[in-house]
């Protein structure tokens, strides 16, 4: 059985992300494949699945959302993970000082943590490449809190991600028939 590794991601980082942890859970002997959700069909053949978005103005991209609701039933029946993408920086807070993070907590996650009863959420820096940049884009970094707000960079964190990936290895590992539970 494989892991299916679902995402939307509008410029490539949030893919790059997917590929990363079907990659290490691969590694760490667990079959797992990432896809666009655009371009997942047939759910039958996954023993489980994780599930990542860009975060945009607060919100995770319609297609996973869209996905997560459609498929409710199946994903109630199999391991969940959640993850976004989004926070830009170095910086943990902001100058308000609530914790960059607390942006991940997009307005849909309860209600998408509770219909795909999902084991966990994590939210992971992003990346800003000003050549990917729609036009509009462009110009809101042009303003003067643009580009405090936009900074250019690659603020993934590598080793937190694999490190995330490895505990959903574990954890689908723990749970796969055969294998020792806790306490055996």
């Amino acid at each position: 059985m494989t892991v299916l590794v679902a995402y939307a991601s509008k410029h490539g980082a949030t893919a790059e992300i997917a590929e990363r942890v079907a990659s290490t859970l691969s590694a760490a002997g667990r079959a797992a494949e990432a896809h666009p959700v655009d371009a997942v069909g047939d759910l039958t053949g996954y023993e489980a699945f994780v599930l990542g978005s860009a975060l945009y103005y607060g919100h995770w991209l319609k297609p996973l959302t869209s996905f997560v609701r459609n498929h409710s039933e199946e994903l109630a029946t199999r391991p969940v993970w959640l993850f976004s993408s989004g926070p830009l920086g170095t910086e943990t807070t902001e100058p308000d000082g609530h914790e960059k993070v607390d942006e991940a907590e997009f307005a849909e996650l309860e209600d998408l943590r509770k219909t795909a009863h999902a084991r966990d959420h994590r939210a992971f820096t992003g990346v800003l490449d000003p050549e990917r940049l729609t036009v509009l884009e462009r110009t809101i970094r042009r303003l003067p809190a643009g580009r405090r707000l936009l900074p250019a960079g690659d603020f993934r964190d590598w080793a937190e991600i694999d490190g995330w990936a490895g505990e959903i290895a574990r954890d689908l590992s723990r749970a796969s028939p055969g294998s020792s539970q806790p306490g055996d």
